[in-house]
């Protein structure tokens, strides 16, 4: 109560103070502190669905924006690895013989040593002939006589005389008449690589000119124009350890012609007889130069 009796009346309350709107807080802060705190999430715009991550990262990576420097770069990676490609296949499919057995790469290496120590045979033989002439006292005499000796081992060649020697014999039967020419010419041009310096084929003289063609209806297969039939019958004269080998190689003349149901027999003798003969041919316009 009041010194005067009146009664008291309530004690009066200090009014609470409002509370400072956030914003306000944010200003009265340093900026550090205003940049280290939280931002309030931004209300997604009215009527757009909202995104979840993933669908976020597939938008963001299609469509891809590609400038002009990394589309020539991209080219430029593409051209290189097909290169690359393209030599590792090359390499693989030259490798004829990566499957070959060790006898038979033993038996390669022998077979291009042999055609090594032919060739310095051949230039040795060369230098001798040039000695003799160089030391002989009568060099006409000894140049009539070289002549005569090349004219014939010319004459071999080109097949106008008979030859015989050491070589093989090989004998090709096609019962279902597989056999096409580029086949026989493959087995020609093997033999003469191996060194043969004569061949016949079923009574026709092989020489430098030679051309094979398949017959009509694909029966039989022409030498130089002459049609012959099987079985294919080669002649050939020359150092056998060299020639049946080079027949026998892996992947060569004999598995080609065994893929086409061929059989092929191959025999060494140590006289072979060609005695097939071509017509000796006057050229129409060669002349010698020593003349």
């Amino acid at each position: 109560m009041n010194p005067d009796g009146t009664p008291q009346g309530p004690e009066p309350r200090e009014t609470p103070r409002a509370a400072a709107p956030a914003h306000g807080l944010r200003k009265e802060l340093p900026a550090e502190v205003r940049a280290a705190a939280p931002q309030e999430p931004r209300p997604e715009p009215a009527g757009e669905p909202q995104l979840t991550g993933r669908q976020r990262l597939a938008k963001g990576l299609w469509p891809p924006r590609v400038s002009r420097a990394q589309l020539i770069v991209a080219v430029l990676l593409f051209v290189l690895g097909l290169g690359l490609a393209i030599q590792v296949r090359s390499n693989s499919d030259n490798s004829a013989l990566r499957g070959a057995r060790q006898e038979d790469l033993v038996r390669i290496l022998d077979e291009l040593d042999d055609r090594t120590q032919r060739l310095e045979d051949e230039k040795q033989g060369l230098e001798d002939q040039r000695t003799e002439l160089e030391n002989s006292s009568d060099q006409a005499e000894e140049a009539r006589r070289q002549t005569v000796e090349k004219e014939r081992q010319l004459g071999i060649l080109a097949g106008t005389v008979a030859a015989q020697g050491p070589g093989i014999t090989m004998t090709v039967r096609d019962p279902k008449g597989a056999v096409e020419a580029d086949m026989l010419l493959d087995a020609i041009q093997e033999l003469r690589a191996a060194g043969a310096e004569a061949i016949q084929v079923n009574g026709v003289r092989v020489v430098a000119n030679t051309y094979l063609t398949d017959g009509t209806g694909g029966k039989g297969v022409s030498v130089d124009g002459h049609k012959i039939t099987q079985p294919y019958t080669f002649k050939v004269i020359g150092k056998p350890q060299d020639l049946e080998p080079a027949l026998n190689i892996p992947g060569g003349v004999v598995q080609t012609l065994e893929k086409e149901q061929a059989t092929v027999d191959v025999s060494r003798s140590e006289k072979i007889v060609v005695d097939a003969l071509r017509a000796a041919r006057q050229p129409d316009y060669a002349r010698s130069s020593s003349q």
